[in-house]
Parts: structure tokens; C-alpha cells; sequence
């Protein structure tokens, strides 16, 4: 059996690399890293969100808030001493007080919160005055009231200005950080959708690369396999991979091999016993031939029969071996064609007439049907009525005494010439239909009802094929079987 350059035939085991568990772990484990990390990345760019919002939340936003607290205040103190200094109701003072002491209060707080930053400047400004004019006010109060303000206009606006400032300042920080935190979030979307596309991609990559490693190898060996069935050989298969499906394939040539050299030492010694057997087959038979012709003397009734039945049973010895033989020649060599143009009803007629002593010899009549008209085909004349004379021989074996067996010639709708040869018999049954063209193939319901080779039908399509046609079998149980072939026309 040759080795194609792809196949390994050697006796030397293969290289092992990548497994189909460790390419399906592999792959499966790439995309378990995209995956965890476009988790990790989406936790990371989550919890920044998180710091953000807290940050915004629980410094700016609150210094904002502490901010337009404070200017309520100082709004607040100057309505009070200027309601104080009209009306002199003793109230309005302790509600600046209490104004004044809310505003220091929650100046300290935003002191506490900026504690340390540049931010602070400004509200330490605002304290540093106030604290100077704190003891002032205190003593205005405690006075006698008077008729100018504890405070001055003045420096309540420029700290309600300063603390508007800055208070906007911290509502643009606050907005800053908005912005941030939208921005964050589209980006943890974004990384999240791409992420999400290279996890698919790289899924389906995976997925179509094992498929297509598995694949490959599969058909490879399913055409091999086929092969063998079909046709009892094949050649060897390519080894695509060096895992599992690699060593398969490995196996499966050496399989080959073997059978292969099997079958050629079973092809030589049949070739062998086939010549050793006809030289004394033929001294035998003419040996009958001399008794039988009295050259040794007279030979009685009785006599003649037994010599008679021992040529029969020498004819059919060397049937079988001239069948042998040919199997054989088939196999090892291609078959030699002598083309020649031929006339379907010739080639029947012969055929049918090589044959009649058998059917006369059962009791089964052979009608021949030629249609008019038909092309002549190319073709073997010998290997052809060989064919044709198998197949009416099979027919004539299957079909009961009395039987006829029909042979055809006609032309189909393609304008082939399309040869048939329609028994009585048995039939076959579907399931075994495709196989009786396989070598020593014999149906399992007529093995202990009919001797045979199962040879005859193995020959017939080699010889067919070879010629460029085909052959094929119609068959129902109980109906008996037709055996079809067609050949290549003239022109």
C-alpha cells in the first residue's frame, strides 16, 4: 500500500502535542481570563464611581450646603439688628445671637473640613474677621443700645460675597465631579461592551477552531473508513493533528497496512495454489477424455455416467480456479482492455449461447430481448460476454426448474445501452443488496441451499467499472432479482 507524504506508515510512534481536553481547557481558559478581567476592570472603575460619589457627597456637596447655611446667617443677623435698632425689642437681639452663634458653628465645621487644603483661605479669611469684630459685637450688645449697626453693612456684604464664592466654587467642584463620575461610568460601559464582544469572539473562535480540529480528522477517517468498506481497500489517511484524532488516524494506516500486506500474501499464495492445481487438473481431465474414448479398452453404461459426473465436478473445480486466478490478476494489476466496437446483440447472443448448456441441464429456459436500433458500445469482447455469461450462470443457478430467465438489451433515457439479466430465483434482500458485489460475498438465506464463491458478481463489476459503467441489482424477497449494467456508447 503506498504512503502519501501527509500519512505516517511507519512503525515509529508519534510526537504527541496538544490533547483535545487540553485545546478545549485552553480555550475555555482564554476566555475565562477575558472574562475576569473585564470583570476586574468593571469592579475597579465601579468602586472609583463609588469613591467618587462619596467624596462629592460627603465633602463638596456639604461644604455647598455649609456655605448657603452661613449666608442665611449673616442675612439673618443683619435682618435682626436692623429690626432691633427700629423697633428695640430685646428679642430680635437674642435672635442675632443665635444667628451669630450658628454661623460660627458651622464656619468651624467647614474650617475642620478643609483643614489643610488652599480651599481654606478664603472661609479663614471670613473667620479671621470675624473672630476680630466678634468681642466688638458682644459689647455693642451688652451697651446701651445706640444707633449704629453692631456690625457694618459693609462687612456682612463682603463676607456674604466671599461665602457666595465660595460656595460656587464648591458647586463647580461638585459639577467636576458629576461630570467625572459620568465619564467613569461610560468608561466602565465601554471596557464592559468590549469586554463583553472579545469574550463572544473569542468563544466562537474557540469554538469554530475545536470544531474545525475535530472535524477535519473525523471526515478524513470517515473517508477512509468509507473506502475500506466499499471497497475493500483504501489509501491511507492524512494525519491532520498530533492529539487524540492524530493518534486514530496513525492506527488507522498501520491497520491499513497490515491488511494490506495480508492481502497480498493471500493474493500470491491463491496465485500460486491456482497454477499448482491446473497442471494436474488438466492431466486428469485428459485422462478422462482417454478412458472415456476407449482407447483403454471398452467402457460400460454405468462407466461412462460416473466419468461424466467426475468432468462435471473437474469443470466446476476449474471454474472456481479460473475465477480465483482472475480475482487475483484483478487486484494486483489493472485490468488489460482490448477496446473494440461491438453490437449489443452480438455480444448477448454470445454470451447466451456459452451459457445454454446450463440452463439446459436445470431445465430453465433463457429468452434474449434485444431492442432495435441500438449504438454500438466500446468495450473487451471476451471480458464483457464473461460478465454477461456470470451474471446468466447466477441466474440460471437461482432460478427453480421450469423458470425462464430474461436477457435484455435496450437503450435508456440518457441513450445508454443498458443490459439486463431478470431470474425467478430467491431474491435478495434489501439490506444485503449493496453488498453481493463484495469479494466472496454470498446472501445468508441461500448459503446452505446453493454452492457459489461469491466471486462471480466481484468480477463482473470490476470488469464494468473498468470500462467506464456501472452495474447495479433490483431485487424483492420471493420475486426473484435483476441485475442492470451500462456501458460507454460509440461516439
Amino acid at each position: 500500500m503506498p504512503c502519501s507524504e501527509a500519512a505516517v506508515c511507519g512503525r515509529t510512534r508519534m510526537g504527541r502535542q496538544w490533547g483535545i481536553l487540553k485545546k478545549i481547557f485552553g480555550w475555555y481558559g482564554l476566555l475565562g481570563c477575558v472574562f475576569f478581567m473585564t470583570l476586574g476592570t468593571m469592579y475597579y472603575k465601579t468602586y472609583q464611581l463609588m469613591a467618587i460619589s462619596e467624596e462629592m457627597v460627603g465633602a463638596s456637596y456639604r461644604l455647598s450646603s455649609l456655605a448657603k447655611i452661613m449666608i442665611d446667617q449673616l442675612l439673618a443677623m443683619e435682618e435682626n439688628e436692623k429690626k432691633f435698632l427700629v423697633l428695640r425689642n430685646p428679642q430680635y437681639k437674642d435672635y442675632f445671637a443665635s444667628s451669630m452663634k450658628e454661623f460660627e458653628a458651622r464656619l468651624s465645621e467647614a474650617l475642620a473640613i478643609l483643614e489643610g487644603t488652599e480651599d481654606a483661605l478664603p472661609l479663614e479669611n471670613v473667620a479671621q474677621e470675624f473672630h476680630s469684630s466678634r468681642m466688638g459685637v458682644l459689647m455693642a450688645m451688652d451697651g446701651e443700645p445706640a444707633d449704629r449697626l453692631w456690625i457694618p453693612e459693609e462687612t456682612l456684604d463682603r463676607w456674604i460675597q466671599k461665602l457666595s464664592l465660595f460656595k460656587e466654587m464648591e458647586e463647580r467642584r461638585t459639577e467636576l465631579a458629576h461630570r467625572t463620575l459620568q465619564q467613569h461610568g461610560r468608561t466602565a460601559l465601554r471596557w464592559g461592551f468590549i469586554g463583553i464582544v472579545v469574550s463572544l469572539v473569542a468563544c466562537l473562535v474557540g469554538a469554530l477552531s475545536l470544531a474545525r480540529s475535530i472535524r477535519r480528522p473525523l471526515k478524513e477517517l470517515q473517508r477512509g473508513i468509507r473506502a475500506l468498506t466499499r471497497k475493500g481497500s483504501a489509501e491511507p489517511v492524512k494525519i491532520l493533528s498530533k492529539d487524540e484524532f492524530g493518534e486514530l488516524a496513525f492506527a488507522f494506516n498501520e491497520m491499513l497496512h497490515r491488511l494490506s500486506e495480508e492481502e497480498r500474501l493471500r493474493t500470491d499464495f491463491l496465485s500460486m495454489l491456482t497454477h499448482e492445481i491446473r497442471n494436474p487438473l488438466t492431466t486428469v481431465r485428459e485422462s478422462i477424455g482417454l478412458v472415456e474414448g476407449e482407447t483403454m479398452g471398452p467402457v460400460s453404461a454405468s462407466q461412462k455416467r460416473f466419468l461424466n459426473l467426475a468432468r462435471r465436478e473437474l469443470d466446476r473445480v476449474g471454474d472456481l480456479l479460473e475465477q480465483l486466478l482472475q480475482t487475483s490478476r484483478l487486484e494486483s494489476q489493472p485490468l488489460h482492455l482490448d477496446p473494440q466496437v461491438i453490437g449489443p446483440g452480438e455480444l448477448v447472443a454470445a454470451a447466451v449461447d456459452r451459457t445454454a448448456p446450463l440452463g439446459q441441464a436445470k431445465g430453465v429456459s433463457v429468452q434474449l430481448s434485444v431492442a432495435e436500433d441500438l449504438p454500438n458500445i466500446i468495450g473487451d469482447m471476451d471480458h464483457l460476454q464473461r460478465v454477461l455469461m456470470n451474471l446468466v450462470a447466477n441466474a440460471v443457478k437461482f432460478s427453480p426448474s421450469g423458470a425462464t430467465v430474461h436477457v435484455r438489451a435496450e437503450k435508456d433515457a440518457e441513450g445508454r445501452v443498458v443490459f439486463s439479466v431478470r431470474d425467478q430465483g430467491p431474491g435478495i434482500p434489501r439490506a444485503e443488496q449493496p453488498l453481493v458485489f463484495r469479494k466472496y460475498y454470498r446472501v445468508s438465506s441461500l448459503q446452505d441451499r446453493f454452492d457459489g464463491t461469491g466471486l462471480g458478481l466481484h468480477i463482473a463489476k470490476h470488469i464494468v467499472e473498468a470500462h467506464g459503467g456501472k452495474i447495479w441489482v433490483e431485487s424483492e424477497p420471493g420475486e426473484g432479482s435483476a441485475f442492470f449494467f451500462f456501458l460507454p456508447v460509440k461516439g
